[in-house]
């Protein structure tokens, strides 16, 4: 018999903005534990943001950019008889919002050559107007849902 599932953890907002979604993506951006280094890369982001959107509230553009950047569809492999089929499944909201998150955090990591708060603030006003590199991993992975639709009947 299986065991019961584990619960779902709490995460404290942030202490700046009392944003919990912000929190949870600092938790994300922090590295080896270090919580203040994590929270002065992301509120240096934030300023950043502040600078260039003059007319927007910086959190607003935050959470604007996690919603263009989460995926409605994402792919599954199951494996039915001998065979690895790529099942497409909805994607629940806060799934949704972990994987914009990743991209985001990510793709920001991946450049080269520039503060952490720079590339980071970059990424998300990129996801804002709906361009960037996180934007297209959300479209391929739209389009790989929709390539294996026929295999949508596998989903359980």
């Amino acid at each position: 018999m299986r065991r019961r599932r584990a619960e779902k953890r709490v995460n404290l907002p942030d202490a700046k903005f009392n944003n919990v979604m912000l929190g949870k993506f600092m938790n994300m951006v922090m590295e080896r534990g270090k919580k203040s280094l994590a929270e002065h890369i992301v509120y240096g982001a934030l300023e950043t943001i502040k600078e260039r959107v003059k007319d927007k509230d910086p959190l607003e553009v935050f959470k604007q950019a996690i919603d263009n950047t989460r995926p409605l569809l994402e792919v599954k492999s199951r494996r039915i008889g001998g065979a690895t089929y790529q099942v497409p499944l909805e994607v629940k909201l806060d799934r949704g919002q972990f994987m914009a998150m990743r991209w985001i955090r990510d793709f920001a990591r991946n450049q080269k050559g520039r503060p952490m708060k720079d590339k980071l603030a970059d990424e998300i006003l990129n996801a804002y107007k709906k361009e960037g590199p996180s934007i297209k991993k959300r479209e391929d992975t739209h389009k790989m849902a929709e390539a294996n639709k026929a295999f949508a009947h596998f989903k359980w």
